[in-house]
């Protein structure tokens, strides 16, 4: 198996221009205090795409490899549309009926609505139309984390064995973006449609969360995505160790901070 960071460094050459500079960092200090203010363990980290430099905080964890949570609601997406588990990203899908956590999960919606909301229940039941033996092709030819989907096919995003770093998740995101997966290129752009969070002065933000939930409230938080601003995408990813439930508000304020001062957004 190649060692993720290694994985990292020859991705993200495939990626972009042969030109591109390995690596460098803007300001680290202030990215750090930013991280630091927010009272949290974790990393984040940024690739842009047209000068392939990459920069970081807490840079020992950005090849540690952690379960997607729902950041895998994109994968899930790009791999229902590709096999035609499900025709479009409008198409209205079952949530199943059963008492949800979450009330705005309880009602049959699309992915459009459902990766909106992060609605878990829409999304196991795309993986089970997927089905085990489609889902682990493709996520091999997208070379997604491990690739690893066990036995279970409506929960290894959530509980593994299926894992994927932050520098991992930027690299994939970033061949999103530019539409260079080994994906119908239709495809790609429903999903980077349904993932648009904001527009602000000509700039986009695309984005999504995730959620590995621990027994006692907190756990392991995501929020990946990418930026468009002056014709450049630059791809990012975030984790940060919860304690409670109540920082989970705390990862797209602190990315979108980081992205600011990195002049990503």
């Amino acid at each position: 198996m190649v060692r993720a960071g290694l994985a990292f460094s020859i991705l993200a050459f495939l990626v972009l221009p042969q030109s591109a500079k390995a690596s460098s960092v803007i300001d680290p200090a202030r990215l750090e205090a930013t991280f630091a203010d927010a009272g949290v363990e974790g990393t984040f980290v940024l690739l842009d795409s047209k000068s392939g430099a990459t920069t970081s905080v807490n840079p020992d964890r950005v090849d540690q490899r952690f379960v997607p949570a729902s950041t895998f609601k994109i994968v899930n997406s790009l791999i229902a549309l590709e096999t035609g588990a499900v025709s479009s990203v409008n198409e209205v899908l079952p949530y199943g009926g059963q008492p949800q956590p979450f009330e705005q999960w309880e009602r049959d919606m699309s992915m459009r609505d459902a990766i909106a909301v992060s609605n878990v229940p829409v999304y196991q039941g795309v993986a089970r139309r997927i089905g085990k033996e489609r889902m682990a092709t493709v996520l091999q030819r997208l070379d997604y984390g491990n690739g690893e989907t066990g036995e279970v096919i409506d929960r290894f995003w959530l509980d593994g064995p299926l894992e994927i770093s932050a520098a991992e998740q930027t690299v994939f995101l970033a061949q999103l973006a530019a539409g260079t997966l080994p994906l119908s290129p239709e495809v790609q752009r429903s999903v980077r449609d349904i993932l648009l969070l904001e527009e602000k002065d000509g700039a986009r933000l695309y984005g999504k969360t995730g959620w590995d939930f621990a027994e006692g409230g907190g756990g392991l938080g995501w929020f990946v995505g990418w930026t468009e601003k002056d014709g450049v995408a630059r791809s990012f990813a975030l984790n940060i160790d919860m304690t409670e439930n109540e920082q989970a508000s705390i990862r797209i304020p602190l990315a979108k901070q980081l992205l600011e001062q990195t002049g990503a957004w």
